[in-house]
């Protein structure tokens, strides 16, 4: 699938497990440019 990600940048907070960290991957293999954020305690 094509999304026309390439070189566009995505911000995805808590994104260390499930349904975030499968979008985290998933955009990074549509060629976007991840930035991941998460706070553990």
């Amino acid at each position: 699938m094509d999304l026309q990600l390439k070189n566009k940048s995505a911000l995805v907070t808590g994104s260390t497990a499930g349904i975030r960290l499968a979008i985290t991957r998933a955009l990074a293999a549509e060629g976007a440019h991840v930035i991941v954020r998460t706070i553990k305690p």
